[in-house]
């Protein structure tokens, strides 16, 4: 299996409540450079926060894809949530090449707990960076990460 994780263009300082940020056109700018990379890979899910900048950052790489399918908006990708829960949910889709579109500090924990099977090595991710992990199942130190690429 194959998990690129996405973290969220840059977005609003301020919202009526922080789910409710929306991305900057800066923002915009930094997904879509970050969705060319994606551009060939044999994605099956986009798989999305239900924080509004993450909901636009997921379409906006859907339609940069062309990919056909919605996007699957799941309450375990907000920034607080627990890495192992959101690791447990990812074998769901554990047969099929997936895309999450999440937030800091989750994504960076969840690399962490996939790589070296623990959240104290978090890895460090900008806005718009784009994590690419393999391996056989998604369990806390199984997963290879093949790379990182921050937005220019």
């Amino acid at each position: 299996m194959k998990v690129w994780i996405l973290r969220h263009g840059e977005a609003q300082y301020r919202a009526r409540t922080d789910a409710e940020r929306e991305l900057t056109a800066n923002g915009r700018k930094e997904v879509l450079n970050s969705a060319a990379h994606l551009l060939g890979q044999p994605l099956r899910w986009i798989i999305a926060s239900p924080y509004v900048r993450a909901q636009q950052t997921a379409e906006l790489v859907r339609q940069a894809l062309g990919f056909a399918d919605a996007v699957v908006t799941v309450p375990w990708l907000t920034p607080d949530s627990d890495p192992r829960k959101a690791l447990e949910n990812l074998d769901l889709y554990a047969s099929d090449n997936v895309l999450l579109v999440s937030h800091q500090p989750l994504v960076g924990s969840l690399i962490g707990l996939a790589v070296h099977g623990n959240v104290q090595q978090a890895e460090p991710m900008q806005t718009a960076s784009l994590a690419e992990l393999e391996g056989d199942f998604p369990l806390a130190g199984a997963l290879n990460l093949l790379g990182v690429r921050h937005p220019e």
